[in-house]
């Protein structure tokens, strides 16, 4: 069941997004070659019960770790550990989930380990991109088709491939709710959006083919292919015109882009 938030509730989700932005700026600005993934989860989970609020992905359906670190190939729901030390030219991306007063925020981003390849910098910024072309789609009266395929052709224009077998999500009380936000689509299909709705737009961009395997340890995903992947996400609230991005604030949108 999709729920519709009021103004209210809405303000109490920005919040909770306001302190996630800053977690995630934090553990970003620790990235460097030599650091553990387990070391940047350790410091995220710390900024989040300082703060007052609760680790959202902390026992998630058994998941071990308050942050997903995933590295080069790993495209999402890498488990944080002391042997898995950084190196120079990798990116990692960093997905940390946070509940605050009861209410949910949700962010990724992918960033750099010390000096990376232009191509390396290249797919994150474009992964960036798609996340703007897709949210630039989430107004009442669009659809879901509408984001996908925002986020899809995006991709597909720079050589790159959006991830089909993950999906963004609604969020609210809970961290995952309806409806589904896929990474692919068809404009003018699928669900139609309403004012009061909050999902979590999520593209995640493979530098080759967009299938994946899981790992043994039923959690990290990596692309089929071993190329590289990048992740970004945010929260963010639907209106008649465009979204607020609950878990980058202060942004705001160029209406001529």
């Amino acid at each position: 069941m999709i729920t519709l938030k009021s103004p209210l509730q809405i303000a109490a989700m920005r919040r909770a997004g306001a302190l996630l932005y800053e977690v995630l700026q934090t553990v970003k600005d620790a990235v460097k070659p030599g650091v553990s993934t387990l070391a940047l989860n350790d410091l995220a989970e710390r900024l989040i019960r300082n703060a007052g609020a609760e680790p959202s992905f902390l026992g998630y359906e058994g998941f071990p770790a308050s942050l997903c670190t995933s590295v080069d190939s790993r495209v999402v729901h890498g488990i944080p550990s002391a042997e898995e030390i950084l190196r120079e030219g990798s990116i990692i991306s960093l997905d940390c989930g946070l509940v605050l007063n009861g209410w949910q925020a949700d962010s990724a981003l992918t960033v750099p380990v010390g000096r990376v390849s232009d191509e390396m910098l290249r797919l994150i910024r474009v992964t960036e991109d798609c996340f703007f072309a897709g949210a630039r789609e989430a107004a009442a009266g669009h659809t879901i088709g509408d984001i996908g395929q925002a986020v899809a052709d995006t991709a597909h224009a720079a050589g790159f491939t959006s991830v089909r077998d993950l999906t963004g999500h609604g969020i609210g009380r809970e961290m995952h709710e309806e409806p589904t936000v896929y990474l692919y689509g068809q404009a003018g299909h699928g669900l139609r959006l309403r004012g009061g709705m909050t999902i979590a737009i999520e593209p995640m961009i493979a530098a080759g083919d967009w299938h994946v395997d899981e790992e043994d340890d039923g959690w990290g995903v990596v692309t089929h292919d071993g190329s590289p992947a990048s992740h970004y996400e945010h929260t963010l609230a639907i209106s008649d015109g465009l979204p607020e991005l609950l878990t980058l604030p202060g942004y705001v949108w160029k209406e001529d882009a």
